[in-house]
């Protein structure tokens, strides 16, 4: 089985293209204010109309109240609420059951202690996705561009539904799968040429990289 490969923060519609052109399965939308890669819901909607029917349309929040997350799914309509913030289990069941959509839910990964902390998402979250602990003074949970130590998901069973994330790129994401074999990997700012400005070119290079590793 192929490695899903997802391209996360896009906001303008050409490197949207670009990932789509490539290959992406999964497309990344942003909805968080505080970050380089957040998308208006004007911007979202547009972007998910064209991503509708050749990719996967992954919506990122933050603990977005209700009224915000009402909007964003009727404006992207997502098949995956990537939850990026302290919500719990119960919170994303009931997410799930609002809006029907996957859950991916993200875990902050520097210790082994962080990896076994993922077996509270069992049977609520459809994926986890563990990702780099953000440097503590970033204000960003995720899109830092910082990896963690992979041999700590080395025992885990392949088998297992889970998104590697964290500090991929181009250069280093073959390694990674070999040591983690993850079934998913997940790049945001590894494909960019400047903080939220995606490049085409380190678009097609990863999913390349994804592909012949």
């Amino acid at each position: 089985m192929s490695v899903e490969i997802k391209i996360c923060g896009l906001s303008e519609p050409e490197t949207l293209r670009a990932a789509l052109d490539a290959g992406a399965d999964v497309v990344g939308l942003v909805s968080f204010p505080k970050s380089p890669r957040h998308v208006t819901l004007a911007r979202a909607g547009e972007l998910a109309a064209l991503a509708r029917g050749r990719a996967r349309i992954a919506l990122l929040t933050v603990d977005a109240p209700d009224a915000l997350l009402a909007e964003l799914a009727a404006a992207v309509r997502p098949d995956i609420l990537q939850l990026h913030g302290a919500e719990t289990p119960e919170r994303a069941a009931e997410l799930k059951r609002l809006y029907g959509a996957e859950i991916w839910k993200a875990v902050p990964v520097a210790t082994a202690a962080d990896v076994a902390s993922a077996d509270a998402w069992a049977g609520v979250a459809d994926r986890v996705l563990f990702d780099a602990r953000p440097p503590k003074e970033s204000p960003l949970p995720g899109g830092n561009g910082v990896a963690f130590d992979w041999s700590l998901l080395a025992s885990l069973d392949p088998r297992r539904a889970f998104v590697l994330s964290g500090g991929l790129d181009p250069e280093n994401v073959a390694e990674a799968l070999a040591i983690t074999r993850a079934p998913a990997v997940d790049v945001s700012s590894g494909v960019e040429r400047a903080p939220g400005a995606k490049d085409p070119e380190r678009i097609r290079a990863f999913v390349d990289a994804v592909r012949n590793g």
